[in-house]
């Protein structure tokens, strides 16, 4: 199976997290630590060479091993690469400067950024900060350099790459339809809306991240790298199976920071920040009620996830235990990030897995599956409210 049909799963389908493909719902039951550890170890037992879970009650489980050649135990305050988690900080930021009217979800990207979306199709002119934040953009990420095989990691993974040129390389390539025509997953898109919030206020897009979301969130433990390949410790390493049969290859070290999946976090962090965009802290009511304005995504993933919407920045599916579940999730090489907050706020859950099955279809479900229980168990069960 291709590399792209695999990150289907763990890429575009990162935040869905597999409701429909889990093959049915869980069963709703107490979700204490015992229950997370169960669910943790399961989630070893698909493949994955480690885990940490912490809910939002502060209730923790790690499993597997922090490093296979020493075999050090995960720690449950372990830094990892947040990937697309990162879209909806920079969708927060861009959602507050709307808020102060500093300018508007209909706004032509040309009004800001002129004649940086030109040719072969694309126009800055016709593509909104809307259609930028939902990947309605049509924005193609064909172009994007391939890091399919431990081959191609290898060369790449210290190549630093400025937002001018990730855009440049995307204008190469035709869009992938009209603008406000249909989904299609754009990290293009955000490397974008970083140029724009750096355009509006000033200030670099992780600047504001830092002052508008991680202050008030109290996130001290979220740290952007720029580009330093590593991570702060402690940090499980990151592992990638790239072909059928072959190796765990680490792919801890990478430079890849720009706005459409940068920052580096912890799972306590990441739980704050979910608590602290649903209960008003980040968002008022308009920018919580606009993040929430969902649409349907394409057939690719619709194939998979029925009921999977999205939103300005946020995935969404339904629950087993009724209402929906809002998901800011995100995938780099060697860690998937799974974070799920019920509608109310009163309810969240972050997983980090250090292991990226790109070898099968199969595989990486059978990891995604395991996730997606114990995610619909911490947020059904009794948690103690």
């Amino acid at each position: 199976m291709s590399g792209k049909a695999i990150r289907a799963l763990s890429g575009v389908a990162l935040a869905v997290v597999c409701a429909a493909a889990a093959g049915g719902p869980a069963t709703a039951h107490g979700a204490g630590r015992s229950a997370l550890q169960r669910d943790a170890d399961a989630i070893r037992d698909a493949g994955a060479t480690g885990v940490q879970v912490r809910d939002g009650h502060g209730r923790v489980a790690t499993s597997g091993v922090a490093d296979l050649e020493t075999g050090r135990p995960v720690s449950p305050h372990g830094y990892f690469r947040i990937g697309s988690t990162n879209k909806t900080l920079v969708a927060t930021v861009v959602l507050q400067l709307v808020s102060e009217q500093k300018l508007t979800l209909d706004d032509p990207v040309e009004t800001w950024l002129p004649g940086l979306i030109r040719g072969n199709g694309n126009d800055g002119r016709n593509i909104t900060v809307r259609h930028l934040l939902q990947h309605t953009s049509g924005i193609s990420d064909a172009n994007w350099p391939a890091m399919d095989t431990e081959e191609q990691y290898l060369a790449l993974r210290y190549t630093a790459r400025t937002p001018e040129e990730t855009v440049a390389l995307a204008m190469a390539a035709e869009p992938e339809s009209a603008p406000g025509a249909e989904w299609h997953y754009s990290n293009t898109g955000y490397v974008v809306l970083g140029l724009l919030i750096e355009r509006v206020t000033g200030n670099a897009w992780h600047e504001e991240v830092d002052a508008r979301v991680l202050g008030p969130a109290g996130m001290h433990h979220t740290v952007w790298p720029g580009d330093s390949p590593g991570l702060p410790r402690p940090h499980a390493e990151g592992y990638t199976r790239f072909a059928e049969g072959g190796p765990l290859v680490n792919t801890t070290e990478l430079i890849d920071a720009d706005a459409s999946g940068g920052y580096l976090s912890t799972t306590a962090d990441l739980n704050r920040f979910l608590r602290a965009l649903f209960d008003g802290t980040l968002l008022d009511d308009a920018g919580l009620a606009a993040m929430r304005q969902t649409m349907p995504m394409d057939d690719e993933v619709t194939q998979l996830w029925p009921d999977a919407r999205y939103g300005l920045g946020i995935f969404s599916r339904s629950l087993p235990c009724g209402g929906r579940v809002w998901i800011p999730s995100g995938d780099q090489l060697g860690y998937s990030t799974r974070t799920a907050v019920t509608e109310d706020g009163r309810r969240s859950v972050v997983v980090s897995v250090t292991t990226q099955q790109h070898d099968s279809f199969d595989s990486a479900l059978a990891q995604e599956r395991a996730v997606t229980r114990l995610i619909d168990n911490a947020l059904c069960g009794d948690t103690g409210d």
